[in-house]
């Protein structure tokens, strides 16, 4: 995590481009809202407006991308500088490595998440006077922990097949859009709906909500987030472990 965190910071134009970024993303669905301005918000989970309703979505995306495609894609890095072979060389269990690779972009995804809903409140006239903020933050953590199983599992299939960015990207997209981070779950086709109920952004999404705009709803959501991410991360480190195995076996680590 320290490795990435100053690898991070010698970057700091980058940094600054990517908060600048993320603050104009927020900006282009709050004009979306104002151009299809409606008093309806039924469906929003607790929303005020579209904008409030997308702003939690957007934000949130980062933490499900932090905790798991930049852990994949922080694995190909890896890869492609050369650096894989010499850290699984090191005396580190594969579950400090695949942990090592997901601490810091979850950390720092959760600040941008943070520091995104922030600017919607303040500048942007998101309501937040009823916001939980200790529900937030929980329900926050358990999104991270939930999600970064699945970002050590999409780890582990780069170490086996190793251009997998379509797979990640495919991913992280289907768990942002069927959980309802820009629009309600209601509008999904039919077939989809059972889908919906059960992914794990579902809940996250509903708990980051419930918490800032109602200040409440949000301890099941953390409870369930909490259940996935218990039972999702040690099966995801044992198939990480299971890769790494493979890889060295086949002497594939180095090759990119």
């Amino acid at each position: 995590m320290r490795r990435d965190y100053l690898v991070s910071r010698s970057y700091r134009l980058s940094l600054l481009l990517d908060a600048v970024l993320g603050v104009l993303n927020l900006l282009i669905y709050f004009f979306i809202s104002r151009t299809f301005a409606s008093d309806t918000t039924a469906g929003l989970g607790g929303a005020p407006t579209y904008f409030a309703f997308a702003a939690v979505g957007v934000a949130l995306s980062l933490v499900v991308i932090g905790a798991s495609a930049r852990v994949a894609l922080r694995m190909r890095e890896e890869q492609l500088t050369g650096t894989l072979e010499a850290l699984a060389a090191q005396p580190l269990s594969s579950t400090e490595m695949s942990l090592g690779f997901a601490g810091f972009h979850f950390v720092f995804a959760m600040g941008r998440a943070t520091l995104y809903l922030l600017v919607a409140g303040i500048w942007l006239g998101v309501d937040l006077s009823r916001a939980d903020w200790l529900g937030f933050t929980l329900v926050l953590l358990a999104t991270a922990v939930a999600m970064t199983g699945v970002g050590i599992v999409l780890a582990a299939f780069v170490l086996l097949f190793r251009r997998a960015q379509a797979l990640i990207g495919l991913a992280t997209l289907a768990l942002a859009l069927v959980g309802g981070a820009y629009f309600p779950i209601s509008v999904l086709p039919g077939w989809l709906a059972p889908l919906a109920r059960i992914v794990p952004t579902r809940f996250a999404f509903d708990g980051v909500r419930g918490a800032l705009f109602r200040g409440e709803g949000w301890g099941t959501p953390t409870l369930v987030l909490l259940a996935f991410g218990a039972a999702a991360l040690p099966v995801a480190v044992l198939l990480f472990d299971l890769s790494l195995r493979l890889a060295r076996r086949r002497g594939s680590l180095a090759l990119y």
